[in-house]
């Protein structure tokens, strides 16, 4: 992988940050145009390379959900002198933002959560998931080959950086993180906006459902599904509505002080342009 495209970065200024977090075998490149749309909105960004991620296969057998999932602790963590902090993750990333909002709630002030990985779609996952079962997977299938990125826009697809394979021993942790992710959502009060694409190949939308129908101890939940595009939404055809959409969420939690916030429907599906 393209070691300056899968970089970490951090954008913008101002008193109120956003935690970015990418999914699995990604980079924060599949969220930078999220970041950048933030940051023009006056927020700080700081968009953490995963550990594992973002260079070699190898690099992600020494590594598992845990150290994700502290990475992100830490990376949240270290925006504390903040006024709010808001936090989006892609896929994965929204898994272990839910972690976040669960046990840190006076540190999360939002959250978006992007294609969240709660499912997986297609048969492949599904008998991935038998072996796992059976104490087969990795014996069986000890890699994972990739051959792209769920995509629909060709040039953004022809400049992705892809990661050509991963080990399979980490999606137990992938599993691992789905049990997780529903186990919490009963103590994440954060306001919410979750966003799924109909047309996303990698994960079931249906998830998106789950979690706001879940999220009943939040104060405002949000949802909002994309006509157009695939799973990593932030680059796709629909990446400027997405980016509109969470933008203007947080923006209305940061004008909202401590006014009480009140639930409210889903709203309709939402086509995005081009």
């Amino acid at each position: 992988m393209d070691a300056e495209k899968t970089a970490p970065f951090e954008l913008g200024r101002g008193e109120d940050a956003c935690l970015l977090l990418h999914g699995f075998t990604g980079s924060p490149w599949d969220v930078r145009p999220l970041g950048e749309a933030l940051a023009a909105r006056g927020l700080y960004v700081r968009a953490p390379q995963l550990p594992g991620h973002g260079s070699t296969p190898e690099a992600l057998l020494s590594v598992d959900h845990r150290d994700w999932m502290q990475a992100a602790a830490h990376a949240l963590l270290s925006l504390r002198n903040y006024r709010r902090i808001f936090v989006a993750g892609l896929s994965m990333g929204a898994l272990l933002s839910l972690r976040l909002a669960a046990d840190y709630p006076e540190q999360v002030h939002g959250l978006a959560l992007v294609a969240p990985a709660l499912r997986f779609k297609g048969p492949h996952m599904w008998l991935l998931k038998r072996l796992r079962r059976h104490g087969l997977l990795e014996r069986l299938k000890p890699w994972v080959q990739k051959t792209g990125t769920d995509v629909s826009d060709p040039a953004v697809l022809a400049e992705a950086p892809i990661l050509p394979a991963f080990p399979s021993v980490r999606l137990q942790d992938l599993w691992e993180l789905q049990d997780m992710a529903m186990s919490v959502l009963p103590r994440v009060r954060s306001p919410a906006l979750v966003a799924v694409a109909e047309q996303d190949h990698v994960v079931d939308p249906g998830g998106g459902q789950v979690l706001v129908r879940g999220l009943t101890a939040s104060s405002l939940v949000r949802f909002i599904s994309l006509r157009v595009g695939f799973h990593i939404m932030p680059r796709d055809k629909g990446g400027p509505l997405l980016a509109s959409e969470v933008g203007s969420f947080f923006d209305r939690l940061r004008g909202a002080d401590a006014a009480p916030e009140s639930r409210e429907p889903p709203a309709p599906a939402r086509s995005g342009s081009g």
